[in-house]
């Protein structure tokens, strides 16, 4: 059993392009952010284990002697990857919960004993362990959604940046670590009603809707093979610009046969702001995204919704060369309009296990307020 601390954490998720076109068969690029929900598993001198899911308050604690007298072997019976009734049967009896227990924060505590009894307990994780993390996580997004498309389990299984159409992911090599703001609106918004009018508007106006679906579809394959050059060096500030217009700048296509310099420094900016027009004509659009949008562009910046739309997160791309004080002050407008804002960057690791000796910085900084001093007062 469980001799020390373990410390798990998994990263979060953002559609970079993509939105709703996803739905229609057209390619969703997905990153992985640097912003991680930890998972702490703790012995302690009186015998028991404790469960701590610090990002969402939940906290769980077990006898281990009495775990220790459990009967396992049903976790090697048939398919590992599917949570049959007697598998989850059998681990509400591990984890103490009445038979009738349905809601989704035991389910989450049930899926992760699954997994810690059948792989956290080794020292690395294998292609294979990693690939049962995935599945059950996409169990627990099928508890929530419905009918989830992968996409966000995949993420945080496997970091970095991921491309999905028609149910197939594949991996990005070596995104670059774009920095970006992370906004929420805090405006409430149904995802499942909101795929429906774009589905309702497209059966509408079929031939004006369907080259909109087509023409997100182009935006997210030119962001694929910006990012895929841009990984070939360390990320300048042409770069970033990239994502911006030609027609602020009064500058010539990229077939033009302008410098490569010239050419990327007009992408990634402009891809970021035909996007948002595009997914406002869909119909997903928001007063509260408009206003983010206007705030960021005065400090000269480009923002998209992310996700659903309707309210809900946007991304804000920053460039290199911003300085301190100027991401400030647009995190200080922001939150000014009553958003939360986070900064962070893009193309994070995946789920990942953490010991005392290899916590660096930015984990002791993701730690701090939610269970440091329990980590602390364990070592």
């Amino acid at each position: 059993m469980l001799s020390d601390v373990l410390l798990v954490s998994a990263p979060g998720k953002v559609i970079l392009h993509g939105e709703h076109a996803v739905v229609h068969g057209k390619v969703a690029l997905a990153v992985a952010l640097n912003l991680r929900t930890f998972l702490q598993l703790q012995p302690h001198s009186s015998g028991k284990v404790s469960l701590n899911l610090p990002n969402i308050g939940i906290k769980r604690a077990w006898d281990v002697a009495r775990l220790q007298l459990l009967d396992m072997s049903f976790l090697e019976q048939g398919d590992p990857t599917v949570p049959i009734l007697e598998k989850l049967e059998k681990l509400k009896e591990v984890a103490d919960f009445p038979e009738d227990c349905t809601d989704h924060e035991r389910l989450a505590v049930l899926a992760f004993l699954y997994l810690y009894l059948c792989i956290c307990r080794k020292q690395r994780w294998t292609a294979e362990d990693l690939e049962l993390i995935n599945k059950w996580a996409f169990q627990g997004e099928k508890v929530i959604h419905g009918n989830p498309s992968g996409v966000d389990n995949a993420v945080s299984t496997w970091g970095g940046a991921l491309r999905y159409q028609q149910g197939k992911i594949s991996s990005l090599k070596r995104p670059p670590a774009l920095k970006i703001l992370l906004i929420n609106t805090k405006v409430p918004r149904s995802t499942k009603a909101l795929v429906l009018n774009v589905r309702n508007r497209l059966l509408k106006f079929p031939k004006i809707v369907a080259p909109l679906l087509t023409s997100i579809n182009a935006i997210s394959l030119e962001c694929e093979r910006v990012l895929e050059e841009m990984a070939t060096a360390v990320p300048a500030p042409e770069h970033y610009l990239a994502l911006e217009c030609y027609r602020r700048h009064g500058l010539k296509s990229p077939a033009s046969g302008r410098p490569n310099g010239n050419r990327l420094s007009l992408l990634l900016q402009e891809l970021i702001d035909m996007n948002q027009h595009h997914l406002n004509a869909l119909g997903v659009g928001h007063t509260s995204l408009d206003q983010l949008c206007q705030v960021t562009m005065a400090h000269g910046l480009h923002s998209k919704l992310t996700g659903a739309g309707g309210g809900g997160c946007g991304i804000t791309l920053l460039r290199p060369d911003l300085t301190g004080p100027e991401v400030e002050a647009v995190k200080q407008a922001l939150t000014g309009c009553g958003f939360d804002c986070w900064e962070t960057s893009i193309g994070a690791p995946g789920v990942s296990v953490h010991t005392a000796a290899s916590l660096d910085a930015p984990v002791w900084q993701a730690l701090d307020g939610l269970c440091a001093g329990q980590w602390a007062s364990s070592s």
